[in-house]
C-alpha cells in the first residue's frame, strides 16, 4: 500500500496533537512533520516532501492563505485547509491561492479521512457547509467570460450556484432539461471536475468565480 505523507500545521498544540493521533490510526497515512505556524511550515514541508499538508487559516507570523501562496510557488504538495473559519474571504482567498480543499474542523473523522485521500489524489473538496456558502456567493459575484466556458455554460453554472434544479434551469433559460444536462456535463469536463462542489472550487482557482 502506498502511504500518503502528511504534514499537520496548526498553532493550537493540543488540537495538533489530537489530529496527529487520529490520523496515525489510519493505515494509509504517515505523519512526517508538524508546524505551529505558516513560517515554520515552509521549512518543515521543504524537509519532508509531504503529499498532503493540512493547514489552518488563522495562525501567527504567517497565516494560512499566505502559506498556501508560498508553498504553491516552490512545492508540489496538495493542500487541505482545516479550519473553523467560515468567512467568505478566507475561503475564497485559500482556494484562489491554490488550496485543493477546504474542510471545517467539526468534520467527522470519516469525512476528514475521505477528504485527505481525495486531495492526495489531486481532487478538490469543499466542506458541505462552505459549499453552500460558495454556491450562494457565485450568484452575487462576477463570472469571467474568458474562462473556456461558453456564455450559456456560464449561465447554467450561475443557475446551479443558486441551487436550481435541472427543470428550473430549463424553464429559466428556455431550453430543455436534456440540454441543461449536456451543459452541466460540459462544465464538469472543461473544469475537470467530478461534481458540482469540485467545479466551483476549480472555478475559483481559475478565476472564473472571483471576489
Amino acid at each position: 500500500m502506498k502511504h500518503l505523507k502528511i504534514v499537520v500545521v496548526d498553532d493550537h498544540a493540543l488540537f495538533r496533537a489530537g489530529l496527529v493521533s487520529l490520523l496515525s490510526q489510519f493505515e494509509e497515512f504517515v505523519i512526517v512533520g508538524e508546524a505551529g505556524d505558516g513560517l515554520e511550515a515552509l521549512s518543515v514541508v521543504q524537509n519532508t516532501n509531504p503529499d498532503v499538508v493540512l493547514l489552518d487559516i488563522n495562525m501567527p507570523r504567517m497565516g494560512g492563505v499566505e502559506t498556501v501562496k508560498a508553498l504553491k510557488q516552490t512545492e508540489k504538495c496538495h493542500i487541505l485547509m482545516l479550519t473553523i473559519s467560515k468567512h467568505e474571504e478566507d475561503l475564497f482567498g485559500a482556494i484562489a491561492s491554490g488550496a485543493d480543499g477546504y474542510l471545517l474542523k467539526d468534520a467527522e473523522p470519516k469525512e476528514l479521512r475521505q477528504a485527505i485521500n481525495l486531495v492526495g489524489k489531486g481532487k478538490s473538496i469543499l466542506s458541505p457547509e462552505v459549499t453552500r456558502q460558495v454556491l450562494k456567493a457565485v450568484s452575487i459575484r462576477g463570472l469571467q467570460t474568458d474562462s473556456g466556458l461558453s456564455q450559456r455554460e456560464l449561465e447554467v453554472l450561475k443557475c446551479l450556484a443558486e441551487g436550481m434544479t435541472s427543470s428550473q434551469i430549463a424553464s429559466s433559460l428556455f431550453i430543455t432539461e436534456n440540454t441543461v444536462k449536456t451543459h452541466v456535463r460540459h462544465i464538469l469536463e472543461k473544469l475537470e471536475a467530478s461534481n458540482r462542489a469540485e467545479a466551483v472550487s476549480k472555478a475559483i482557482q481559475l478565476g472564473i468565480i472571483h471576489q
